[in-house]
C-alpha cells in the first residue's frame, strides 16, 4: 500500500496539463512513441490539441481516483478490460452516446452502458517452440492441465492483469470450480515458478527452459517486426497456436487497449471526437501496422505480419465479464499456489 502511495505521489508531482476550450488532456498507459503520432493526426485532422501524460495503468488509474473532480484528465488510455471495469466501479469513468463508436466496435468489446470502449484487442494463445513441439499435438487451454505437461510451461505470475482476465473469462464460461481444477493443474506443469513479462515467457522458451507459454500476441509481434535482434531471434524460435478452434470451442482469449471518458471531463466533448477518431479507418490502419495489435474495426485488416499467423476463432464473451470476475480469478490463483 506504501509502494502505491508512494507512487502516487510522485505522479500528482508532475505538472498537470491545462483545461482549455479546443483541447483534451489524456492519461495513457501507451508509451508516447506508440500513440503520440496518431493524437497529432488527430490534432492535424481537428484542429484540437492534445495534451499527453503518460504512465503506468495502475498508477494513472490510483492518480485519477487522487485527483479526483479535480483531474485535468478527459480521457483515460490504458490496457485491459479489467482495468477499464475498475475505473468504471471506483465512478471515475462516464456514460458517453455515440451512434460511431457503438457502429464501429463490436458489442462485446464495449461496455453495456456505454463507460468504456475498446479501440484495439489482443489474442493470448499457446506459444510452442517449433523444434520440440508439432502443433497436432496442442489442443485446447483445458489440454494444459494435463500431467503430460509436466515441466514444460511458462507464463508470468499471478498479480499480472492479463492471467487474472484469462481466468476470469474461465469462470465466466465454465464456472469457479472447474477454472481452479485447471488452474491447479496448470501450476503443476510450471517448468519454473513465474517471472518477468509475457516477452521473457517467450525468451525462455526459446533458451529451453520450458516448450510452451502463455502470452500476448501484441509482444510476440513487436518482439518480430522491432530492431532487437536478440528479441527476434527468439521470437522466431516459436509458434502460434490458437485453442479452442473447433465447434464447440469458445475460442482464443482476447483482451483490448481501449478508453474511457473521465467522470471529472471538463473537455468532454473533444474527448468524444478523439475516442470517434481513433476508430476511424485511418487510426486503425496506423495502430495495426505500427503496434501489431488487432483493428476492432472489422473492415480494417490486421497488418501484414499478423495475417502470417491465420484466421483464428475468438471468444466472443463480453469482456465487461473480466472485471466482473477478477476478484474470484485472483482468490483461486492464491488457492492454487499460483505465485
Amino acid at each position: 500500500m506504501l509502494k502505491k502511495l508512494l507512487l502516487a505521489t510522485t505522479l500528482l508531482a508532475a505538472p498537470l496539463v491545462a483545461v482549455a476550450e479546443g483541447e483534451v488532456n489524456v492519461y495513457s498507459s501507451r508509451q508516447e512513441q506508440l500513440i503520440k503520432p496518431i493524437l497529432d493526426q488527430f490534432t492535424a485532422a481537428s484542429g484540437i490539441k492534445v495534451n499527453l501524460v503518460t504512465g503506468k495503468d495502475d498508477a494513472l488509474i490510483e492518480r485519477l481516483k487522487l485527483e479526483g473532480d479535480n483531474t485535468p484528465a478527459d480521457l483515460l488510455l490504458t490496457a485491459d478490460a479489467g482495468r477499464l471495469f475498475r475505473t468504471k466501479d471506483l465512478g471515475l469513468s462516464q456514460a458517453i452516446e455515440s451512434e460511431t463508436l457503438k457502429a464501429a466496435i463490436p458489442e462485446n468489446l464495449r461496455d453495456p452502458d456505454n463507460q468504456w470502449f475498446g479501440l484495439t484487442y489482443r489474442a493470448r494463445p499457446i506459444f510452442y517452440v517449433k523444434e520440440k513441439i508439432k502443433p497436432e499435438e496442442l489442443s485446447t487451454y483445458a489440454d494444459l492441465a494435463d500431467p503430460k505437461w509436466k515441466g514444460k510451461i511458462c507464463v508470468r505470475s499471478s498479480d499480472n492483469i492479463y492471467n487474472q482476465s484469462m481466468l476470469a473469462s474461465m469462470i465466466a464460461s465454465q464456472g469457479a470450480e472447474a477454472t481452479t481444477q485447471w488452474a491447479d493443474g496448470l501450476v503443476k506443469n510450471l517448468a519454473r515458478p513465474p517471472e518477468g513479462g509475457d516477452r521473457d515467457q517467450l525468451k525462455a522458451a526459446a533458451a529451453g527452459i520450458c516448450d510452451l507459454a502463455l502470452a500476448n500476441t501484441y509482444y510476440y509481434g513487436q518482439m518480430l517486426a522491432g530492431d532487437g535482434a536478440e528479441d527476434k531471434a527468439a521470437a522466431e524460435k516459436v509458434a502460434i497456436f490458437w485453442p479452442d478452434q473447433g465447434e464447440q470451442g469458445r475460442g482464443t482469449h482476447i483482451n483490448i487497449s481501449g478508453a474511457s471518458v473521465t467522470k471529472a471531463a471538463k473537455n468532454k466533448d473533444n474527448a468524444v471526437k478523439l475516442l470517434e477518431y481513433l476508430v476511424s479507418d485511418e487510426a486503425q490502419a496506423w495502430y495495426a501496422e505500427h503496434n501489431q495489435e488487432y483493428p476492432v474495426k472489422t473492415s480494417v485488416p490486421a497488418s501484414s505480419l499478423l495475417k502470417t499467423w491465420g484466421d483464428f476463432k475468438a471468444d466472443s464473451i463480453n469482456l465487461s465479464e473480466l472485471g466482473k470476475h477478477n476478484a474470484e480469478a485472483v482468490k483461486i490463483m492464491d488457492t492454487v499456489g499460483w505465485k
